[in-house]
C-alpha cells in the first residue's frame, strides 16, 4: 500500500511538473507576441508621425488622416497593449481600481478612434476616386479637421465618460471588483454592449464595405474606360502607321499596364479590408454576443486575452497597409530612415 501512494504520489508530481513547464512555455510565447506587435506598433506608426512632420509634401489631406490614425495607434500600444501586458506578466491586476477605469477608458477611445480613422480614410479615397474634380472643394482642410474632432470627441464620448460612471457596467461586477483590487474585468452591461460596439466597429465597417466596393467599382469602370480609349487611339495610330506590327505591340503593351493598375488596386483593397476584419471582426463578434447572452455565457482568459491581442494587432499592421501601398509615404519613410541614421539632408523628393 505505500508503495503504491508512493507511486501516485510520483505520478502527481509528475504530471504537475509537465503542467508548470507547458504554462511557462505558453507564458513565454505569450510574453515574445506581445512585445513583438507593440514594438511594431510604436516603432510604425512613429515612422508615419515623423515622416509627415518633415517632409512637407507628405502633408496632404489624406495624410492628415493617417498621421492621426498613428498617433491613436500609438496610444493603443502605450496606454492598452501595456496594461494588459502587465496582467499576463503578473497574473494578477496590480494598480487598483482608479488605474483599472484609466486603463479600460484608453482601451476603448483608442481602439474606437483608430477603428474610426480607418472609416474616415474609406471616405477620403471615396470621394477621390468618385469625384475627382471635386474632391478638393469636398474634402478641405477644414472639413477634415472637423472630421478629425469628431472621431475624438465620439471615442471619448463612449469610453471615459460611462467607465468613470460606471453606466458601462453591472452592478454586481462593480462591487465584485471594488472587494477585489487585484482583478480588472472589462464587464460591460448590454445596453452599453450594443451602443460602444456599434459605434467602434459595426457601423464602421458597414461604411467601410460600402466606400471601397464603391471605390472598386469605379476604378474598374475607370480603368476599362481608359482601355477602349487606348484601344481605339492605338487603332487610329495603327491605320496611319506604316508598320501595323509595332502599333499593336504598344496597344497591347498600353493594356497590361492599365491591367497591371487595377490588379493592384484589387489587391490594395482586399489588404486593408482583408486586414481590418480578420484583426477586429473577431473580438467585436465575442464582444457582442457574450454580454447579450449573460452569465450563462463564460469564455476561458486565454480565449479573451488571443482575441484582444489579435485586435491589437491592427495597430501594427496600419503603418504597413496604408503606407506601403502609398508611393510618397514609402519615399517619406526611406528618406526619414537616411536622416536618421545616415545624417544626411535629405528634405526632398
Amino acid at each position: 500500500m505505500a508503495a503504491g501512494e508512493l507511486a501516485n504520489r510520483t505520478n502527481a508530481s509528475t504530471d504537475s511538473d509537465h503542467q508548470a513547464a507547458q504554462d511557462t512555455v505558453v507564458v513565454v510565447l505569450s510574453i515574445t507576441v506581445m512585445c513583438v506587435v507593440m514594438t511594431a506598433a510604436v516603432l510604425g506608426n512613429l515612422l508615419v508621425i515623423v515622416s509627415v512632420a518633415l517632409h512637407r509634401s507628405l502633408r496632404s489631406r489624406t495624410n492628415h488622416f493617417i498621421m492621426s490614425l498613428a498617433v491613436a495607434d500609438i496610444l493603443v500600444a502605450l496606454f492598452a497593449m501595456t496594461f494588459n501586458f502587465s496582467v499576463t506578466l503578473a497574473q494578477r491586476w496590480l494598480f487598483g481600481q482608479f488605474v483599472c477605469d484609466f486603463w479600460n477608458s484608453c482601451d476603448v477611445l483608442f481602439s474606437t478612434a483608430s477603428i474610426l480613422h480607418l472609416c474616415c480614410i474609406s471616405v477620403d479615397r471615396y470621394i477621390a476616386v468618385t469625384n475627382p474634380l471635386m474632391y478638393p472643394t469636398v474634402m478641405t482642410h477644414r472639413k477634415v479637421a472637423i472630421m478629425l474632432t469628431v472621431v475624438w470627441l465620439s471615442s471619448a464620448l463612449i469610453s471615459f465618460v460611462p467607465i468613470y460612471t460606471q453606466w458601462y457596467t453591472t452592478p454586481g461586477n462593480y462591487e465584485y471588483m471594488l472587494a477585489h483590487p487585484d482583478v480588472c474585468h472589462f464587464k460591460v452591461n448590454r445596453v452599453y454592449a450594443v451602443i460602444s460596439s456599434t459605434v467602434s466597429f459595426w457601423l464602421p465597417a458597414v461604411v467601410m464595405l460600402f466606400t471601397y466596393h464603391k471605390v472598386y467599382r469605379e476604378a474598374n469602370k475607370q480603368a476599362r474606360q481608359i482601355h477602349r480609349e487606348t484601344a481605339a487611339i492605338q487603332v487610329q495610330l495603327g491605320a496611319r502607321a506604316a508598320d501595323c506590327h509595332l502599333a499593336d505591340g504598344a496597344g497591347n503593351e498600353a493594356g497590361r499596364t492599365i491591367l497591371r493598375r487595377e490588379h493592384k488596386a484589387e489587391k490594395t483593397l482586399g489588404m486593408i479590408m482583408g486586414c481590418f476584419l480578420i484583426c477586429w471582426l473577431p473580438f467585436f463578434t465575442w464582444y457582442l454576443a457574450t454580454h447579450l447572452c449573460g452569465d450563462a455565457c463564460v469564455t476561458p482568459d486565454v480565449v479573451v486575452s488571443v482575441l484582444f491581442w489579435i485586435g491589437y494587432s491592427n495597430s501594427g499592421l496600419n503603418p504597413i497597409i496604408y503606407a506601403f501601398f502609398n508611393k510618397d509615404l514609402r519615399r517619406g519613410f526611406h528618406l526619414t530612415l537616411r536622416r536618421l541614421f545616415c545624417c544626411r539632408d535629405t528634405d526632398h523628393f
